[in-house]
Order: structure tokens, then sequence, then C-alpha cells
């Protein structure tokens, strides 16, 4: 399994924008279906949004369709979730998460590997 470190969380305020990095290590990214999720307080972990390893299969969380985007970088090894116009309701811990086979599910159990997360606040 890749090691998996997010980054790019912090303090901002509703409307803005902001980018989260998974860069994975120990292994090629480019083989998994990576995933972002996020979780916050009181709350069940949720799906946000994922991306096959060929790319040809992009999935969206209903609440972030539209806003979001996620995209990797293979040369680098990382997947990115770009978050545009954010809301106070997506404060929440983000986490990147893979799974060796299978496509962009919104699933978390089909995902075997998680990074540690990182959180992101959005005030009003």
């Amino acid at each position: 399994q890749v090691q998996l470190v997010e980054s790019g969380g912090g303090l901002v305020q509703a409307g803005a924008s902001l980018r989260l990095s998974c860069a994975a290590s120990g292994g090629s990214l480019s083989i998994y279906t990576a995933g972002w999720f996020r979780q916050a307080p009181g709350k069940e972990r949720e799906f946000v949004a994922a991306v096959s390893w060929s790319g040809g299969n992009v999935n969206y969380g209903d609440s972030v369709e539209g806003r979001f985007t996620i995209f990797t970088d293979n040369a680098k090894n990382t997947v990115y979730l770009q978050m545009n116009s954010v809301k106070p309701e997506d404060t929440a811990v983000y986490y990147c998460a893979t799974r060796r086979f299978g496509g962009a599910s919104p699933e978390r159990t089909d995902y075997d590997n998680w990074g540690q997360g990182t959180q992101v606040t959005v005030s009003s």
C-alpha cells in the first residue's frame, strides 16, 4: 500500500477557494482509485469525490458537485481536491483514501488505505 499524506487545509471564509493535496509515497498512485471523504464532528464520514486510476471514472457527492473538482498529477504522485465557493457546512476533517481495484466508489468501506486527514474550517 502507498502511504498517503494530506495537506492544504486551513481556515477560510465562505465563498473562498482551497486546494487540498494528497501525496502518495512508496508506490505509484496511478494504479489506484483515489477518493476524498470528510468527517464533521458528531457525523459519519461522508463521500466527497473519487477518481479512478485511469481518470475515466469520476464521482462526486451531491453536496459538492459543481463546486469541487478532483484530479490527479501522476508525475507528482498526488491527488488534489479543488474546493471552490466553500460553505460553512464544508467544515470537516478531509481524508484521502485509495483502493487497488474497482472504480470511483462512494462507499467508504470500499477503500482500504487512508491518510491522517487535514482540517478545513469555513467561517461565515
